[in-house]
């Protein structure tokens, strides 16, 4: 079921918490292999910028033909992401606290994944937030520079 405008949102919060709360644990990063640490900093950097408002430095870091999977929707390419829900989903992120519980992840050659458990709390136009998320990534590497290419958001009420 889509909310409105930036329910759906819970998505693009889950890697980066609050800067006003500090920076994220690094516990859930520093397991990973050297390589996936690279991409997951991509990831971190994605979520920083939509914490900031920064759409356009979001941007930049997913593909042009990336494929977003969120609470049932999908976006097909970044200009589809760009022209749908990526300013929600800077609004939203901006509006609550986040933080990767724990992350998994694996590279081989030029692809990536990282998976990350979170939790979301804060509000968000009026309404409490407080839920669990998880959030997938596939990521490609061009050069030394990574580039999201596949995102799937889920989250739900925390219990």
């Amino acid at each position: 079921m889509r909310w409105t405008a930036a329910a759906f949102v819970p998505l693009a919060i889950l890697a980066v918490p609050v800067a006003a709360h500090g920076p994220a644990p690094e516990a859930p990063s520093a397991d990973l292999p050297p390589a996936v640490r690279d991409a997951a900093a991509t990831i971190d950097a994605f979520h920083a910028a939509l914490k900031r408002r920064d759409t356009r430095a979001a941007a930049e870091l997913v593909a042009d033909d990336a494929l977003i999977f969120e609470q049932g929707g999908v976006e097909r390419s970044k200009a589809e992401y760009a022209a749908h829900h990526l300013s929600a989903d800077a609004r939203f992120s901006s509006a609550v606290s986040s933080v990767v519980t724990r992350r998994a992840g694996h590279s081989s050659g030029a692809l990536a994944w990282v998976a990350s458990e979170g939790r979301i709390t804060g509000s968000f136009e009026g309404r409490a937030i407080d839920l669990v998320t998880t959030e997938s990534m596939v990521l490609r590497r061009s050069g030394s520079d990574w580039r999201i290419v596949h995102i799937h958001w889920s989250s739900t009420a925390k219990p």
